[in-house]
């Protein structure tokens, strides 16, 4: 049986790998880590990348933390009354996110993550979605084959499933669009007919380590592309729709927040610099508007 110990050291592991890989891909800037303890038990180090030569800001953080079941998970998770007194939770994993410099290199996200209580319930989850300020239809179906490569690997079910998950669950449900072009979004991943721990610790590994080499190819494929201020001021409106979607629906904020997690981690999703402009509006077929247009759920990213 795959132990929770065995569980952290592979993601403190894949984020020591993560780290490396973008250190290369960037060519500049470098990871300064930071190490903090969680009050109830556990800690994790957070290492956060700025003004690279493509990424103006990223944060790479492991984290294994450790205490009561807080009330509002209890009911999230409709658990028993009785045995409140009783639960404890332990959580570990791995979160990115990712700002680059040019308004032509995507955002990109990966969270994967174990979690268990002491009654032996236990899940995984996590994904990756790539937020790009401007659509690219070959880089989106170049992603998500990727995305799809993956899961095919392990069932396939797996991309049918997780996709139109993923389209759902990072829907900016105030602006009625989507945070970007989704990918995959996957949680409480336990037992069932079909599969048993390792297997689904096994696609868990797949999907952290799939994480360089895709974002990766996006980095090269965008990073000597030309951009001017009003490409500029496009990606810090977009960014500030991702800080709304973090700070409004996100589940792991508002996880984080709820457990008395550590503030700058969990905040560290935000971006450097953001915009709001009332009641913005974009010209009609300009780049900006076909982008907007393909911010949507349901779209199959895979066919020609």
């Amino acid at each position: 049986m795959i132990t929770r110990v065995e569980i952290e050291q592979w993601f403190q592991n894949l984020q020591d790998k993560i780290c490396k890989g973008l250190e290369q891909a960037d060519g500049k800037g470098k990871f300064q880590e930071d190490k903090w303890e969680h009050h109830a038990g556990g800690g994790g180090r957070s290492r956060v990348i700025r003004n690279g030569e493509v990424l103006e800001k990223g944060g790479v953080n492991f984290s294994a933390v450790s205490g009561k079941m807080p009330e509002l998970l209890l009911k999230t998770l409709k658990v028993e009354a009785d045995t409140k007194e009783e639960l404890r939770f332990h959580a570990t994993g791995v979160s990115i996110v990712l700002h680059p410099k040019s308004p032509m290199t995507p955002i990109i996200h990966m969270n994967v993550r174990y979690f268990e209580m002491t009654n032996g319930t236990w899940w995984f989850g996590g994904g990756i979605d790539l937020t790009p300020h401007y659509v690219s239809k070959d880089l989106a179906r170049d992603f998500h084959r990727r995305m799809k490569a993956v899961c095919d690997a392990h069932h396939p079910s797996y991309y049918s499933e997780f996709k139109p998950w993923a389209d759902e669950y990072f829907y900016i449900r105030h602006r009625q669009e989507t945070r970007g072009i989704g990918g995959i979004f996957f949680d409480r991943l336990s037992n069932n007919d079909d599969f048993d721990k390792a297997a689904r610790w096994a696609f868990v590994q797949d999907v952290g380590n799939a994480f360089v080499p895709t974002y990766t190819y996006q980095i090269e494929q965008t990073r000597n592309l030309s951009y001017g201020e009003e490409q500029v001021h496009w990606q810090r409106l977009r960014r500030g729709r991702y800080a709304e979607f973090n700070l409004v629906w996100d589940r792991g904020t508002k996880f984080g927040l709820q457990t008395n997690g550590r503030t700058e981690s969990i905040l560290m999703s935000l971006p450097p610099q953001a915009n709001w402009v009332y009641n913005y509006q974009t010209e009609e077929k300009s780049p900006e508007a076909n982008t907007l247009d393909l911010l949507k759920k349901g779209i199959n990213w895979i066919e020609e």
